[in-house]
């Protein structure tokens, strides 16, 4: 997906942010990731992931940023932060902690957005700036949170789109897994490059 994004222009950075566990790849992956191996997967990755805390997570997002915007071939001016799944929830925070650095925000099938953490991603959203669209799954987030972070967006001011992916489920942009949907994929690149193709104004 990186190199696809990269073919329509842009600078793509792609940081392995369980560094701090061992250098890529992290996982010896399956060529295909089915339903059967996919809760064996899951059981690796969890606990790395409930290690990768806020803290962690800021601190990588301000190198992240450093590097990237100190590369010859990038444009002086704010980026864009994508994630999918967890990445999705690493790109608000990272939006929110640095709204003048962040013009647009992209989640698909995004993680846990909305939780009772007083660090919640949709608590951070009065600090937002960029333009935002989350591609949920059906299923990625129950009716209740997508009003709360909608409530939110709207309270703060924030351009965004929200928007369910008919019949999809979490992992639908994955075409190396049973999660892949292919329009679910191909809806995500158009809403995608139009929320960068705007960007090109910034």
């Amino acid at each position: 997906m990186a190199r696809e994004l990269a073919g329509h222009g842009y600078y793509v950075l792609v940081p392995n942010i369980f560094y701090r566990h061992r250098s890529a790849p992290v996982f010896d992956l399956p060529e295909h990731i089915t339903a059967e191996n996919r809760s064996t997967l899951f059981g690796q990755i969890m606990p790395l992931i409930k290690e990768h805390t806020t803290e962690r997570a800021l601190s990588d997002a301000e190198a992240y940023l450093g590097f990237l915007t100190a590369q010859p071939e990038v444009r002086s001016g704010p980026v864009a932060a994508i994630g999918y799944c967890m990445g999705a929830v690493l790109a608000m925070r990272t939006a929110t902690a640095h709204p003048d650095r962040i013009a647009a925000v992209a989640g698909f099938h995004p993680g846990a957005l909305v939780t009772e953490e007083p660090d919640s991603p949709h608590r951070q959203i009065p600090a937002l700036t960029a333009k935002v669209h989350l591609g949920l799954a059906e299923g990625d987030m129950t009716p209740e949170a997508i009003t709360e972070i909608s409530q939110a967006f709207d309270a703060a001011g924030v351009s965004y789109t929200c928007e369910i992916y008919p019949g999809t489920v979490h992992g639908y942009t994955m075409a190396d897994t049973d999660a892949f949907d292919a329009a679910g994929s191909q809806r995500h690149w158009e809403r995608l490059l139009a929320l960068l193709d705007n960007g090109r104004e910034w």
